[in-house]
């Protein structure tokens, strides 16, 4: 038996539902559907409704390929292009005063993934922690990370950086509707996993999400991921011709295509490119000088980002998922040899030797995933901690069927923690061979520091800050410790590999120099 309750939005009057101790409203729009004319624009304002809008089922994905918008094990979420919507979740008994707000930018490598995975609901956290917690969907793939903005024109223009601007817009409506719920605007922390907090890292520098948000929570962020103008604008061109236009037809081209047959173009382009340079993604926000003026990194080192409140940090193995499942990053020695050959500057023995047993098969999984996200997660820490207070964990506990799995602490597993998902019929399978007190013991302690960070801006006191004179790390696991310069050899090997994403030196500018 459910039962309902309406909230007024600024847009219109929603009814949601209830589920055991919370209240939930699902995909209420929060930006126009970027259809038509408005595919590859900036999101714009949500139309109003009359009446009574239902918001206690799921809307549509965005567009990525069919197995990226599974919300279980066997059923998937409808896509469209009409995706702009957040969920709320709130605890069902009423507070004398407003709620601390967590909202929840989901991964997917900027290329799938959906706010209706059953890990993402929320409900435990709502309710143990009192606070609401708000996820969306914003455009993936070619429709959000693709900068077609040179084939605009004045009368038809196309902006930089769509997916960005979606979570910024998100992050308005929240400041515009969440008091509604019963959740406090002067209060709100942004969390993603992921891509979602490359999202995070991302909207630290980001001028147009000041004030928008307070604290901040990256987990596993490839936070260097930040494309200059120049590569964005090759890939663009790249994406058109895959597409079987050229620059005269561009601009119709891309807002008439089909949106599948748009996807698969940009999605060779993207995979080729993977393929030459392993670990170097290309759908991700561009460095535009306007929407997004600086690289993140480059603005955290300058004093440039929002500095509020930030815990980031990683999991210990990984790259152990991508290995196992995903097969496109530098996770084996043949991939990581190749990505030593690309970068022309480090040799790969010089950080390697900091890895034992290299070129295992087991080692060379370690050193990608370090690559990928331990590696920019400890560069952010250091510029960051300059300026506002830090946080770094590193996430080492995992139940015995992840390791019989292979797979141990591996990627976007500490989520099971954030969100109590061991808690749940479908989480316990997790611990069917064992360790359910140990799961229960790390999820307790993991929601302990989260809610705290997110209610007072700052984690329990038995976490120090990151600091470059300390370099303090939290390290999650049966027992709770904290860890000095933790893999001290490998940050400084790590230290003298140069940025993936940062544009080419010119030569002109080195000789003149």
């Amino acid at each position: 038996m459910t039962s309902l309750s309406e909230v007024t939005t600024s847009e219109g009057i929603v009814r949601g539902h209830r589920e055991g101790k919370v209240l939930r409203w699902l995909s209420i729009p929060y930006a126009a559907p970027p259809v038509g004319d408005l595919r590859l624009r900036a999101p714009q304002p949500a139309r109003p409704w009359t009446g009574v809008r239902d918001a206690t089922t799921y809307g549509n994905a965005a567009i990525q390929h069919a197995s990226g918008s599974r919300i279980g094990a066997r059923t998937s979420q409808p896509q469209s292009e009409d995706c702009l919507t957040v969920n709320v979740t709130a605890p069902a008994e009423p507070s004398s005063a407003p709620r601390p707000v967590m909202v929840f930018i989901h991964g997917g490598g900027y290329v799938f993934g959906t706010s209706a995975v059953s890990l993402y609901h929320g409900n435990g956290l709502a309710s143990n922690g009192d606070v609401v917690v708000v996820s969306f969907n914003y455009r993936l793939n070619v429709f959000g990370y693709v900068d077609f903005t040179q084939f605009g024109t004045a009368d038809s223009p196309i902006e930089s950086n769509l997916g960005l601007r979606d979570q910024v817009a998100a992050l308005e409506w929240v400041q515009r509707n969440i008091a509604a719920f019963g959740g406090d605007p002067a209060n709100v922390t942004i969390f993603g996993e992921s891509a979602g907090a490359a999202a995070v890292t991302t909207l630290l520098a980001t001028p147009a999400a000041k004030g928008l948000f307070h604290r901040a929570i990256a987990q596993s962020s490839p936070a260097d991921w930040g494309l200059d103008a120049d590569t964005a604008a090759d890939l663009g061109r790249s994406c058109v011709e895959a597409l079987g236009a050229d620059a005269d037809n561009a601009a119709e081209a891309l807002r008439s295509a089909d949106p599948h047959v748009l996807r698969r173009a940009a999605g060779r382009v993207f995979r080729e490119n993977l393929a030459n340079n392993p670990g170097v993604l290309t759908m991700m926000p561009v460095i535009d000088g306007d929407y997004l003026p600086q690289h993140p990194l480059d603005a955290y080192a300058d004093g440039n980002a929002h500095n509020v409140p930030l815990i980031m940090g990683t999991n210990r193995h990984e790259g152990s998922l991508f290995a196992k499942y995903l097969d496109d990053l530098p996770t084996n020695p043949e991939r990581v040899k190749k990505m030593f050959a690309q970068s022309n500057s480090v040799p790969l023995d010089r950080i390697a030797r900091h890895y034992h047993g290299y070129p295992s098969e087991r080692t060379a999984i370690k050193l990608g995933g370090d690559f990928i996200f331990w590696r920019p997660t400890i560069t952010a820490c250091e510029a960051y901690s300059q300026h506002a207070p830090t946080y770094n964990y590193r996430y080492d506990y995992a139940p015995p069927m992840l390791n019989r799995m292979g797979l141990g602490a591996t990627h976007a597993s500490e989520l099971i923690a954030v969100f109590g998902f061991g808690e749940t019929k479908a989480g316990r399978a997790l611990t069917v061979i064992g360790g359910r007190r140990d799961l229960h013991s790390v999820t307790e302690r993991v929601q302990a520091h989260w809610l705290s960070f997110a209610r007072y801006g700052a984690p329990l006191t038995s976490w120090p800050e990151y600091k470059t004179t300390t370099r303090k790390t939290l390290v999650f696991d049966t027992t709770t410790r904290v860890v000095a310069d933790i893999d001290r050899d490998r940050r400084l090997a790590w230290a003298l590999y140069p940025r993936p994403y940062a544009p080419a030196a010119d030569p002109a500018a080195e000789a003149a120099g």
